[in-house]
């Protein structure tokens, strides 16, 4: 079982500029400390303070498990600018965001107690990498075939498959086929930055 710390970062991904600032600016607001935050995302406060500083860029299940701490998006953590809170995304709105080899669409506002994303996984993308943290998830696939783990049982999804899981669950997403797989994904947030201190880290815990 991986860490997040061991996925590779060659450079080959997603350019992400205003990461670094906004990870550092943002985990101050939720009145953080590096080790604090670095704990709750089971990555060490070096490895923390090479994304804050630019160093490493993030990968999308980085993202997710950043942004469930600091009680915000991963399009804030982003610095994408959203203008309002209208109910309907357009899909001409939606700009395609690289990270750690997944695209992923925004497919909701921000703001809200969830987070909605259309993911496209390629095949053999992150598919070692375990995640367990606090909330719920439902995905849905649009196309290919996705290989879910949770706890000690696989799951093999088909086009119009869904799944709704316990976040505390150790999960794991890979693509089944060569072609990738296309999902909708929804998770939530944690409503208050401070909630992660009553909730503290679970061992072994993997964004």
């Amino acid at each position: 079982m991986n860490s997040p710390e061991a996925e590779p970062s060659d450079g080959s991904e997603g350019v992400l500029p205003v990461v670094a600032p906004q990870l550092r600016a943002l985990r101050r607001r939720a009145s953080l400390t590096l080790e604090a935050a670095s704990r709750s995302a089971g990555l060490s406060p070096a490895h923390l303070s090479r994304l804050e500083t630019g160093q490493r860029q993030p990968s999308l299940p980085m993202l997710l498990a950043l942004a469930r701490i600091y009680g915000t998006t991963v399009s804030e953590l982003l610095g994408e600018t959203v203008t309002d809170r209208d109910a309907v995304v357009r899909a001409a709105d939606m700009e395609p965001t690289a990270a750690g080899g997944w695209t992923y669409f925004q497919a909701g506002a921000a703001g809200r107690g969830m987070q909605a994303l259309r993911v496209q996984v390629p095949y053999g993308s992150q598919g070692d990498i375990v995640r367990v943290h606090a909330g719920e998830e439902w995905l849905y696939v649009l196309q290919g075939r996705l290989r879910l783990r949770l706890g000690d049982t696989t799951h093999r999804l088909a086009p119009g498959d869904s799944a709704h899981f316990d976040s505390l669950t150790p999960h794991r997403i890979a693509a089944q086929d060569p072609g990738g797989v296309e999902l909708l994904f929804v998770h939530t947030l944690l409503q208050s930055p401070t909630a992660t201190l009553c909730l503290g880290p679970t061992p072994g815990e993997r964004p």
